[in-house]
């Protein structure tokens, strides 16, 4: 019998074993997509308790929580830091089979170097460990944290409005052992249909330095915004999109349908697809000029609890899975783009998995330019980014594409304490190529195999940014 997350974990064949002791595992992180607040970067936080770092924005626990039956009060509420981590750790006691499991444990064992299994009889003594090592451990403030996972960059999620003010201070003071790096997202922008967007498009106006009266003006801004970004070390934008916008109106009707909303009238759905489709399509012109990687995140219903997004809010837990046909929007959408040849690098998930093979076959048709995999299968996403989800991503990219050119895995997380979810990965990545190559299916060269895991690992993300 195997040992419980042992040294070995999920590695099942010997070249298995060696692809990731020899050649992932002391890999450095390009964290190139992230939802950590650069402020907490910045001032290097330390937390105080395991609840603050592992409750207090994590909607992935929340969900589960509340599965298991504990009131709000425990979950987002204002219970006791102990009481909370007890709801947790019950809870924990029915995930087995759910990728929060393995989260947990690895975390425990990478961060704290705790081996036990966390459940309702040990929690008061994991729980009072981690805060003794939160207060003493050098290695658990952000900084820290960052130097022992070997994080090379991060990129964290901004929008085109901040003043970038933490990015400057973390470049100024030098102190941080990763690059940390803005990514642009405009997706406030884009979102005409929103009851917010006439407030976010004065705060946009401002933050440019233009009076913004029509949709050519909301492209000048952000494109203005998006060089200045591109001086603070800009490597990519990150949209998020129910499907791709398609619909190509002339700029005439394009600017009535943004005047029409400015003016408080609501828009169809077709008037607000056009208009995004108008900006989106500016942006991927203006993302190729400067070497910028977009990133489309597709498929996410968001806000399905309208009481509770009264109460909390978004990114609460309240989030699904989209179907719907997506190929033949991204195919006009990007069809569009080769007539000017303005196709920039880009990053295709989706968070339905069903879209795999679409999108796996429409990326072959947006390759060249002379970049080496200029368009990418995304890796395993917010509800796919489990083993069996990773697992059909890399075969499916494998089978429609250039697997060793992949640039691997992110965090896509809050939490400071997901650097080991990279582990996960590459211990899953590891264990699919050894398995082929002990099936005979690939060559059994373990320098061969060990560069392509290498760079997957790592270097291709640093290429595919910074190239």
């Amino acid at each position: 019998m195997n040992e419980f997350m042992g040294k070995d974990f999920l590695l099942e064949s010997q070249m298995a074993k060696t692809l990731y002791h020899e050649y992932a595992a002391d890999m450095p992180i390009f964290d190139y997509h992230c939802h950590l607040i650069p402020q907490q970067i910045a001032e290097d936080k330390r937390f105080t308790t395991i609840t603050d770092a592992w409750l207090g924005g994590d909607h992935y626990k929340w969900r589960q929580m509340r599965t298991c039956g504990f009131d709000e009060k425990l979950i987002t509420g204002d219970a006791d830091p102990y009481d909370k981590f007890l709801a947790w750790a019950e809870t924990m006691e029915n995930l087995i089979g759910n990728p929060l499991y393995h989260w947990t444990h690895l975390e425990l064992q990478r961060y704290f170097g705790i081996y036990d299994v966390l459940n309702r009889k040990n929690a008061k003594k994991i729980y009072n460990e981690a805060n003794e090592q939160f207060k003493s451990n050098p290695e658990l403030s952000v900084f820290g944290i960052m130097k022992k996972f070997k994080v090379y960059a991060v990129g964290t999620t901004d929008d085109p409005a901040d003043d970038l003010k933490y990015h400057k201070i973390i470049r100024e003071e030098g102190k941080c052992p990763a690059k940390v790096i803005p990514s642009f997202r405009p997706d406030k922008a884009l979102n005409i249909d929103k009851p917010d967007f006439a407030e976010y498009i004065e705060k946009l106006g401002k933050a440019a330095g233009i009076e913004i009266k029509s949709a050519e003006d909301v492209v000048a801004a952000l494109e203005k915004r998006l060089a200045f970004f591109v001086e603070m070390g800009c490597r990519a934008s990150d949209h998020a999109l129910m499907t791709c916008p398609h619909t190509f109106w002339e700029t005439g009707k394009v600017n009535e349908v943004f005047q029409k909303r400015m003016n408080g009238a609501e828009v169809s759905a077709l008037e607000a697809d056009a208009y995004r489709t108008f900006v989106l399509s500016a942006l991927a012109r203006a993302y190729r000029k400067n070497n910028v990687a977009m990133q489309l995140h597709f498929a996410a219903i968001r806000d399905n609890n309208a009481m509770m997004y009264k109460a909390l809010g978004p990114d609460t837990g309240y989030d699904a899975v989209y179907d719907s046909e997506l190929s033949a929007g991204v195919a006009t959408f990007f069809s569009a783009l080769t007539d000017t040849n303005d196709v920039p690098k880009t990053i295709l998930y989706s968070l339905n998995p069903k879209d795999y093979y679409s999108l796996g076959t429409l990326m072959g048709c947006y390759q060249g330019g002379g970049v080496r995999g200029r368009i990418q299968l995304g890796s395993a996403w917010w509800f796919c980014d489990h083993r069996d989800g990773m697992e059909d991503q890399i075969k499916t990219l494998a089978n429609l594409g250039a697997l060793p050119l992949f640039i691997g895995m992110l965090t896509d997380s809050r939490s400071f304490l997901s650097y080991s979810r990279h582990e996960y990965f590459r211990r899953i990545l590891c264990n699919v190529i050894g398995g082929w190559a002990d099936n005979g299916e690939i060559p059994a060269d373990p320098e061969m195999l060990g560069e392509i895991v290498s760079n997957i690992s790592f270097n291709n993300a640093q290429r595919y940014f910074e190239g």
